[in-house]
């Protein structure tokens, strides 16, 4: 399921900080992809529905080189993820045998997919940068996947960092990780988020001019009279 290019534009604008903010106003507490961090600096943030995929252990009979070329493989999923999605892939946070190596990662990116997210780690580090697909990842390992993994499936919830993910969540990734955003709360984050940014942005402010933090952050009744007059005026 696409997501709508106004949603996608409004998303890039809220940190994945807030977003964490935002839903445990909301009572949901576990939306940060443990162990997925950007594999290089500087990446910008990006937003997309999750394609998920699915590890798990290796079992000698089923994670040799031949499973590479059975009908349900990394390739064969590869081929199904649509433009625009971020793969999230459990790999139950292995980190050393690589799910992905450049060859995998140069396909996705032919395909536009946004980008890859995992708990687990790639290989082939340097050939992987060079195609440019943005990762969010657990680090680097030689191994291939086989060594310690069984790929099993996509398209169906899986468990990547420790939160459940389903297919079409949410994701969102930056330099502090990779969170999610449930259906049903898109909305919502949507409507808060972007005023979520612009409150802090305006604490910051008045940080920097001299103003101490108690009744500042968070907002006693004055400062919210303050905070609601800079916004009239804006």
């Amino acid at each position: 399921m696409p997501l709508d290019p106004k949603s996608i534009e409004v998303l890039k604008t809220v940190s994945t900080a807030t977003i964490t903010t935002v839903l445990l106003k909301k009572g949901l507490r576990n939306v940060w992809l443990r162990g997925t961090r950007p594999l290089r600096p500087g990446l910008p943030r990006l937003v997309g529905p999750a394609f998920t995929l699915r590890f798990v252990p290796a079992r000698e009979d089923l994670a040799t080189p031949e499973s590479w070329s059975a009908p349900i493989s990394t390739r064969t999923a590869i081929e199904a993820m649509p433009e625009g999605c971020i793969a999230v892939v459990d790999a139950m946070g292995v980190t050393d045998a690589g799910i992905f190596g450049d060859i995998l990662c140069a396909r996705m990116a032919k395909r536009k997919v946004t980008a890859l997210v995992t708990d687990g780690v790639v290989r082939d580090l340097e050939g992987v940068l060079g195609t440019g697909l943005p990762v969010w990842c657990n680090g680097a390992a030689a191994p291939p996947s086989v060594g310690g993994l069984t790929f099993v499936n996509w398209g169906e919830p899986i468990a990547c960092g420790g939160v459940a993910v389903f297919p079409n969540d949410i994701i969102v990734a930056d330099q502090d990780g990779a969170v999610l955003i449930p259906q049903a709360q898109l909305d919502h984050i949507l409507a808060e988020g972007p005023e979520q940014e612009r409150m802090e942005a305006w604490i910051v402010n008045e940080v920097n001019d001299g103003a101490v933090l108690p009744g500042l952050y968070p907002m006693n009744a004055e400062t919210k009279a303050r905070y609601a007059a800079s916004k009239a005026k804006s």
